[in-house]
């Protein structure tokens, strides 16, 4: 029975498999010789082979007995044996129709008695026999001594098998240092050629490399910055900081990111920007970080400066409001006749004040607010003169929109007028009155602001809007394009505000 590998694909493919065998190997025929002299002697036979069939020719790569180093495919025994299940016996040459006319029958050797055992890739593909050969007639082997020919197979096949492993390993340990050389290769280039300082460490965070151009910014080799060597290039006043930075980084795994001064070659300090990214192995740990240093020296210097000009600005504009304040109290004193007007004035004007003061830049030490660009903020700053502690009166609820001074003055106006009427009028100016504001920022393109007075003495709507009305008119809708609602209930006035998302911050 054969074995169903005589196909024209099969038959490439088992070539190819016979391909990754190392059967050219001086130590590898040195062991299949000792197997082909054993099964010759097992057998009693002058000639014992390990052969393997190839595109046109059969060769002996282990043999006893024999000096021939291959023969032509067309008249191998071992091409018919090796698609065998059990070993091939052919007890007599010249009366096989198969083999009676063959060369190596007909002239030399004289083959008469062949045995051959199929040899199988671990693929279960044909690659030739072991087999022994007797050029006189005699018994075939007994079923004993088949036995060993079968042993003495699979012995074979597992030191071919041994070997092609061997090889493959080599081959792709080979391949894959040629693989690391070559990134290596490309690593350094790009993190030569970048116009950054490149660092690498280890998962401690022990530096084990930096590029050129760190090198040609600190003066020094490589060596002169690696461990924690790096860390005498640091600015003394910044070390503490970095370190506190970098063992977080290191703890959380985290990305690691921090600005300090290095000091350059010149002995100048420069100010940095670093940033650093960790590698992840399989499991998710930490087997290094690569990062960069980016010089922002020129960047800094052009923030401070701005950071000072928009600071003396806005100390400007906040004592022209001041000024302002001042000359609207000088009128009043003297024209008491307009004294209600200008309080009201007055009070607009430093509403605008505390406007400006939250949505104005500041630094971090100045900032006196939890986020300056928040309405929630600005509404808690703008409420608190009518309410003892936060929140006791008027309780603003909802989503967190952000702000820029483009919207805060309008704004500001707004909620002012509504608060001040509501002290006059309406819910704050009983003890048991109180104000709700609700943010809806849920529509992709607008936001809903509500006022919600309870707790007060009845409201009516005026006979005609007055001064305050005008500019909560010209503020919502003139202004930031909205639309107005109010709702003149008899628990409370309610205000209703849309205004579109886009005019809410740049």
């Amino acid at each position: 029975m054969t074995d169903g590998w005589s196909s024209r694909g099969a038959e490439a493919r088992r070539r190819a498999i016979l391909a990754s065998y190392p059967v050219d190997r001086a130590d590898v025929t040195a062991h299949l010789d000792r197997l082909a002299r054993l099964a010759a002697s097992i057998c009693d036979a002058p000639i014992g082979l390990v052969s393997v069939i190839e595109t046109d020719r059969q060769r002996f790569i282990g043999r006893s007995g024999i000096d021939l180093a291959e023969a032509p495919r067309e008249t191998a025994f071992c091409d018919h044996a090796m698609h065998m299940q059990e070993c091939m016996i052919v007890s007599d040459a010249r009366t096989d129709e198969r083999f009676k006319e063959n060369p190596l029958v007909t002239g030399a050797p004289g083959i008469r008695l062949y045995a051959g055992q199929p040899l199988r890739s671990a693929e279960g593909a044909p690659l030739g026999t072991l087999c022994i050969i007797d050029t006189a007639l005699r018994p075939p082997p007994t079923d004993e001594q088949q036995d060993d020919l079968r042993t003495l197979a699979d012995s074979a096949m597992a030191i071919l098998e041994r070997w092609r492993a061997d090889t493959h390993n080599r081959t792709q340990e080979a391949r894959s240092r040629n693989t690391i050389n070559e990134l290596k290769q490309r690593f350094n280039v790009l993190a030569d050629v970048i116009p950054n300082m490149v660092w690498s460490t280890l998962a401690s965070g022990r530096v084990d490399y930096v590029n050129r151009l760190w090198c040609q910014f600190t003066g020094g080799p490589p060596e002169e910055s690696y461990g924690e060597r790096w860390m005498q290039f640091l600015h003394p006043d910044d070390v503490a900081d970095v370190d506190k930075a970098w063992v977080s980084a290191v703890d959380s795994s985290e990305a690691y990111e921090a600005e300090y001064r290095l000091r350059s070659a010149d002995g100048d300090y420069r100010w940095m920007l670093a940033r650093g990214t960790p590698l992840l192995d399989h499991a998710g740990k930490v087997y290094r970080w690569i990062g960069t240093c980016t010089d922002i020296h020129e960047q800094k210097a052009t923030t401070e400066q701005q950071e000072l000009l928009t600071r003396e600005l806005s100390h400007r504009i906040k004592n022209i409001f001041a000024v302002i304040s001042g000359l609207i109290a000088l009128s009043q004193r003297r024209h008491p006749e307009i004294k209600t007007l200008g309080g009201d004035l007055q009070q607009r004007v430093l509403a605008l004040g505390r406007a400006h003061d939250f949505v104005r830049p500041h630094s971090e030490h100045s900032r006196p607010y939890p986020s300056h660009s928040s309405l929630s903020g600005m509404l808690t700053s703008l409420m608190s003169p009518y309410e003892a502690k936060p929140g006791e009166r008027v309780a603003i609820r909802g989503d967190e929109v952000r702000i820029d001074d483009r919207s805060a003055t309008p704004l500001a106006l707004f909620f002012h007028e509504l608060a001040t009427n509501a002290a006059k009028y309406g819910a704050l100016s009983v003890a048991e009155g109180h104000v709700e504001i609700e943010v809806d920022a849920g529509a992709t393109d607008c936001v809903a602001l509500t006022w919600n007075e309870a707790g007060g003495p009845p409201v009516l709507p005026p006979s005609e809007p007055g001064f305050g009305a005008s500019l909560v008119e010209m503020s919502i809708t003139r202004q930031l394009g909205g639309t107005l609602d109010y709702d003149w209930r008899k628990q409370g006035l309610r205000v209703r505000a849309r205004i579109p998302a886009e005019m809410m911050a740049r």
